[in-house]
Order: structure tokens, then C-alpha cells, then sequence
């Protein structure tokens, strides 16, 4: 008996095995510092926990409707119309097992076997990975910062074919910190309107904006785009498993089947925990860890050029830089292996985002605080003489 033939086409994430080893060297006393995972080294909001304890105590922990609570779901309906003017049903709104969880459910709804989506790259590597499990492809298109790392519609015109079905953007953009500007979203929603095709939207790091620019929403313009979201960058509950989607009326009683089927239901404990996460207390933490973030962001950018990686724009959201290599510099996964064993600063191959120029690319996440960033900044400027002397 073998597995699944799917499992030839899905390829390891990198950034996970480098994790590992990251922490083997930990363990052996080694003062490892963790540039390479997508996660705030921020707690948990405190009345986000506060939240959970009650919940627990008062036995919060059964089965809940499979879409979600109907409170948190309508607590997400009222966030959307607080921050964006923007009036979404809860009946649209299905709380899902993180991010994933809603990216498998949307993988499921929307496409057939042999389909194919057009989604950038660099790109988040699980994009296409649960696009196989259903027999369908990503269809990869490879950007640039001239294109702003997004799908335009040019591009997608030059990509479509009788295969394709739809587009997953994302804004803020992981691993390239890119965001599309309502403007430009506009035009993609046209475009694939035009070809019968639907808007996935990816907006995850939505609330990490930076330079002035406002958080907003795809569904500010198309109330019929698909969008997933999560509770776990902005409000900081990566091991909670929470996120949202939220899809047209039409695809509600579709999706609700596929919930009950895949996840019965999120975690309940989760969900009673995520409601306090809109308070106006926890919402002040998180926009003074934006800030946060922002200056980390101001810091480290200019300390990498100087180096001679190449940044050719400073990323707009997320927490993440997506550098070229210095010259002499031949290979990113070598350099992030290299790196690691003789500086123990953690990073991300660009080889994990795609294939587009990904092994002259590496990802650094800032995702650390000042004085990390500043030690790691001397450990690979060392590193970086050390090549170069050789």
C-alpha cells in the first residue's frame, strides 16, 4: 500500500524544516534568532485571554453551529461596518479553523478537478498545495515589483485559458508585503467579471498598513468577491486556529454543507475568546502593535540595502521583507542554511514562495523586537564580510 499520488505534486514547506532546525540549535544552547515564521512575537491581547478563562469556566466548550457562533459572526458583521462602512450579513460570514481551514473550504466551493486559479508568484506556497488536493492548479504568474508583486489585468488576460476558472490575490501580500489599493482591486473585479471568473481575496495581515495608508476591504467595491481573513495576524492568536470567510448569498447553503462534512464546527473555546478581540481595549493593543511593527519595518529596511540586499520599495503591510541577494551571494537556500549554522539567524528561501527569481529571494519577517533585529542586522553583516574575505 502506498499514499495518495496528490502527495507527489505537494511540495515541503521549507520554512517549517528550517523552524525545526532553528530549534534543534536552540536546544543545544545556541542564541537563535527567529526571523523566518509569520508570527507576532506579541502575546495574545490580554482580554482576548480574559475571554477564554470565563469561557472555560463557565463550560463553553460543546459543539457550536458549524458556521460559527452566531454572535461572533455577528460581531465580525459589525466590525466590517464600524471600520468600512461596509454592511455584511452574518449569514455570509462562516468562522472557520484558521485561515487554512477557510482556504480548504473556498478550494472545495469553488473549483472542479482539472480547473486551474491564477494566484501570484511569489506567493503563499499552501495556495496551490490545496488547489491539488481537489484536482485542480494553481496556475502560477510570475510578478515583479514593477507589477507591485499583484496580479494586474493585463496579466491575467495573458494567463487565462479554457482551464481557469478564477484569481487569489492577497492584500497585504505574503511574502512581499504588497498591498492592492481599492483602485486596483477595482480593476481586477472588472476583469473577472468580464470572464465569468471569481475574486478570492486573501486579506489575512489586513490591519497591518503602514505609511499612512488605510486598512480597508475588497468588499468595499465587490460585495461579490470571496474574502477569508483571520484572527491570527492582526489579533495575534496564531495557536487559537481561528479565521472567517465571508462569500455572496448564493453559495451560503453550499458552503455550510461542506463545513459540517470537513470541521463539524471551529473550536468553541476559540470563538467565545475572539469575541473580545473587538473590544475597544484589545483593538488599542493591536493598533499599538501596528506601530510597533511600523517602526521595526523603518529600521530594518535601510539596514538590509546597506548590506546590498535588494529592496526596491518599502513593503506596505504585513510583516514581512522580500530581499534579492547581495552580490556574491549565489543561492538562497544555501545562504539561509549557511546562515543559520554559522550565525544562527533564521531566515526564509524565496524558493518557498514560488519559482519566479525565488533562489536569488529570501524573506525576513520582522516579526521580532528592536534589539533582535539590531543583533541580527551585526550577524549577517559578519557573515556577509566573511564571503566575501573567502
Amino acid at each position: 500500500m502506498e499514499a495518495a499520488k496528490r502527495l507527489e505534486d505537494i511540495a515541503p514547506f521549507r520554512v517549517m524544516e528550517l523552524l525545526a532546525r532553528a530549534n534543534e540549535l536552540a536546544d543545544c544552547g545556541h542564541d537563535v534568532i527567529h526571523l523566518e515564521v509569520g508570527e507576532p512575537d506579541f502575546p495574545t491581547p490580554s482580554p482576548i485571554i480574559a475571554a477564554a478563562q470565563q469561557a472555560l469556566s463557565e463550560g463553553a466548550t460543546r459543539y457550536t453551529d458549524a458556521r460559527g457562533n452566531i454572535q461572533l459572526r455577528q460581531a465580525i458583521s459589525t466590525y466590517y461596518l464600524k471600520r468600512f462602512s461596509v454592511d455584511i450579513s452574518p449569514a455570509r460570514i462562516f468562522v472557520t479553523a484558521g485561515a487554512s481551514g477557510a482556504l480548504l473550504l473556498m478550494t472545495a466551493l469553488l473549483t472542479n478537478p482539472g480547473d486551474n486559479v491564477l494566484m501570484t508568484d511569489p506567493g503563499y506556497p499552501c495556495n496551490r498545495h490545496f488547489l491539488t488536493s481537489f484536482g485542480a492548479e494553481g496556475r502560477l504568474v510570475p510578478v515583479s515589483a514593477s507589477d507591485n508583486y499583484q496580479l494586474t489585468p493585463d496579466l491575467i488576460d495573458h494567463y487565462w485559458d479554457e482551464k481557469s476558472c478564477g484569481a487569489l490575490v492577497a492584500s497585504p501580500a505574503n511574502p512581499t508585503g504588497s498591498i492592492l489599493s481599492l483602485e486596483e482591486a477595482a480593476a481586477l473585479s472588472r476583469k473577472l467579471r468580464e470572464l465569468d471568473g471569481f475574486f478570492l481575496v486573501d486579506e489575512i495581515y489586513q490591519g497591518l498598513v503602514y505609511e499612512g495608508r488605510q486598512t480597508n476591504t475588497v468588499l468595499a467595491l465587490d460585495t461579490d468577491a470571496f474574502i477569508i481573513n483571520s484572527f491570527s495576524k492582526y489579533f495575534g492568536m496564531t495557536g487559537w486556529r481561528l479565521g472567517w470567510m465571508i462569500v455572496p448569498d448564493r453559495f451560503t447553503r453550499g458552503l455550510e454543507k461542506l463545513a459540517q462534512n470537513l470541521f463539524i464546527c471551529p473550536s468553541a473555546i476559540a470563538q467565545s475568546a475572539a469575541l473580545a478581540a473587538f473590544s475597544d481595549e484589545a483593538l488599542g493593543i493591536m493598533e499599538g502593535q501596528r506601530q510597533e511593527f511600523e517602526e521595526r519595518r523603518n529600521f530594518l529596511v535601510p539596514e538590509l540595502q546597506a548590506l546590498g540586499f535588494d529592496i526596491p520599495s518599502m513593503p506596505a503591510g504585513a510583516f514581512y521583507i522580500y530581499a534579492g541577494l547581495p552580490a556574491g551571494i549565489s543561492h538562497a537556500e544555501s545562504f539561509c542554511s549557511d546562515l543559520l549554522e554559522k550565525e544562527f539567524v533564521a531566515l526564509t528561501p524565496g524558493t518557498d514562495f514560488g519559482f519566479h527569481e525565488s533562489g536569488a529571494r529570501i524573506r525576513i519577517s520582522y516579526a521580532r523586537d528592536r534589539s533582535q533585529l539590531e543583533d541580527a542586522v551585526k550577524r549577517i553583516g559578519r557573515y556577509l564580510d566573511t564571503v566575501r574575505v573567502a
